[in-house]
């Protein structure tokens, strides 16, 4: 039992990081402009279920591939991520602090209701999230060795968090906390599971 929730928060601590600057909460902040909160969430939490799937699934895959090679790949796939969040955060900082307020100042004009928004965010957010960096590391934890169902679940409820703190302090979120900031954080957890992750590949 405790394993299962090691493995689950460490997924949830390597996604929420991850996505609080990205696609994800950004997408989901857009959408409360136009939409009920209660259909959006529906629809992002569908979203999110059919990736992190299909992301661990893909995962169990790569994993009966030998062990060894595999867990080289995985370390990369961190690193490469880790890499890719510094280049972020670096572009962040170096930006004006404009452009991180400019996203709290979208107005709630024609906000809508019911299926229709549901279906739209779903559309949404399974477009946006396709392939990206929170897939490929829920991808990279199985394939790692990790068990899949705590890492679904990890992973799962990761983004659910940021979908629903975009949907409920979005606006207030952006305008306190520098995106830069979150993405040195996530840039560190990916780091060090690339680290862990090569480790474990060398020990084999």
């Amino acid at each position: 039992m405790i394993s299962f929730l090691a493995v689950a928060a460490l997924t949830f601590a390597a996604i929420v990081p991850v996505e609080l600057p990205d696609k994800t909460f950004v997408a989901t902040l857009v959408l409360t402009t136009r939409y009920r909160p209660v259909p959006i969430y529906v629809g992002v939490l569908a979203a999110f279920f059919v990736q992190c799937l299909v992301a661990v699934l893909a995962g169990t895959l790569i994993g009966r591939l030998p062990r060894q090679p595999v867990e080289f790949v995985a370390a990369a796939l961190f690193a490469v991520g880790a890499l890719v969040l510094l280049r972020g955060a670096r572009r962040d900082g170096s930006a004006n602090p404009e452009t991180q307020d400019a996203y709290a100042g979208r107005g709630a004009a024609g906000a809508r209701q019911g299926w229709r928004a549901a279906v739209a965010s779903f559309v949404v957010l399974f477009t946006a999230e396709w392939g990206d960096l929170s897939q490929l590391l829920t991808a990279g934890l199985v394939a790692s060795g990790r068990p899949v169902l705590p890492v679904f679940i990890g992973s799962w409820v990761g983004l659910a968090v940021v979908s629903g703190a975009a949907i409920l302090l979005g606006r207030w979120l952006v305008k306190r906390i520098r995106l830069a900031m979150v993405r040195y954080a996530a840039a560190a957890v990916c780091g060090l599971l690339a680290a862990l992750t090569l480790i474990e590949a060398l020990a084999g």
